[in-house]
């Protein structure tokens, strides 16, 4: 039986770019790219008869911008997607915003030389795309699909692609049922991971154990991250320090 080959979408307004990871994927014979798009709405096109498994993506393109599409995509039928920016570099708030939203990783390519640079980088991008793709990706806790920006997609297309989610999150009790120092729980989350972390830590009380949480991601992010959570949520959030 043969092995299923990755479906692969690239959505850039720069042909460059575009060409650039069409070389970088073609040495892969795990990975098939199936259309590329100057800009989201192209791309929702094409989706449509063709749903991609990873979706490679640009933030600043024309008629509408990367992450309002990644937002519309995840709320609506979560995808995995790669971020490729210039404006996402690792540390950035763009960076922040990007995992934030629900994309599995990102890619910051620089403002110049940018075809040098993605074709210096092939190896790392054929290894991002087989690592979204084995992502566990899903609709958030109050969301549900078919109705939001992406509204029109065929429903037979739907049905090949596999949600992972947490189907359910537990309401936490008014009163706490012990004491928040007699236990820790511990949290792993993926690539991926992150709305599904935020939707579990924002639905805990103060009362709630103490919490550990590893989530797999850069080192410079980790306190960005965790800056956000304690943002977010009623518990208190801090990122670890390296003693």
């Amino acid at each position: 039986m043969a092995k299923t080959r990755t479906r692969l979408l690239v959505v850039d307004d720069s042909a460059v770019v575009r060409q650039a990871v069409a070389q970088a994927v073609a040495q892969a014979s795990d990975i098939e790219l199936v259309a590329t798009a100057a800009d989201p709405l192209f791309a929702m096109e094409k989706m449509r008869r063709n749903w991609p498994d990873v979706i490679i993506l640009d933030i600043e393109m024309p008629r509408m911008d990367g992450l309002a599409f990644l937002r519309a995509l995840m709320a609506e039928r979560p995808t995995p997607v790669i971020i490729c920016s210039s404006l996402a570099a690792a540390g950035s708030a763009m960076h922040a915003q990007a995992l934030a939203a629900g994309a599995c990783s990102v890619i910051g390519k620089p403002k110049l030389g940018v075809k040098a640079f993605l074709d210096d980088s092939s190896d790392d991008i054929v290894a991002a795309v087989r690592a979204a793709a084995r992502a566990n990706v899903g609709l958030l806790p109050g969301t549900s699909a078919g109705s939001g920006a992406l509204a029109g997609a065929d429903p037979s297309l739907a049905a090949r692609q596999s949600l992972h989610t947490a189907d359910v999150i537990l309401a936490a009790g008014t009163a706490p049922i012990l004491k928040t120092t007699d236990r820790v729980i511990a949290i792993g989350t993926s690539t991926g991971g992150t709305q599904a972390l935020e939707a579990v830590l924002t639905s805990l009380p103060k009362t709630v154990p103490g919490i550990v949480v590893v989530q797999h991601m850069p080192e410079r992010f980790t306190a960005m991250f965790a800056e956000r959570l304690d943002s977010l949520a009623a518990i208190e959030g801090r990122g670890a320090g390296s003693t």
